[in-house]
């Protein structure tokens, strides 16, 4: 059963900027997986910053193996530095 996660990503202010580049940069190596079917990057054009990412994946297991890939890890550890919530 495919999977859609919708992730949500608050920037510390000032932040903004390192937050659309760390979310540009996992786009790529995320698409070349094969259980990713889509993933795009969106700011909100009413609070600049609020992101989010929509990604649709070919399972669970797509998704969990997705989790533990280098590029994901650093993602998720730079990330979680700019950002002004925890990472749900």
């Amino acid at each position: 059963m495919e999977l859609f996660i919708f992730a949500r990503f608050h920037a510390h202010p000032d932040n903004e900027d390192a937050v659309a580049e760390t979310l540009l940069n996992v786009l790529a190596p995320t698409r070349e997986e094969p259980g990713c079917l889509s993933i795009h990057a969106f700011r909100s054009i009413h609070d600049s910053q609020l992101f989010y990412i929509h990604s649709r994946w070919k399972d669970e297991a797509a998704f969990d193996y997705h989790a533990g890939l280098p590029h994901t890890v650093r993602f998720v550890e730079r990330i979680e530095t700019l950002i002004d919530h925890p990472l749900d």
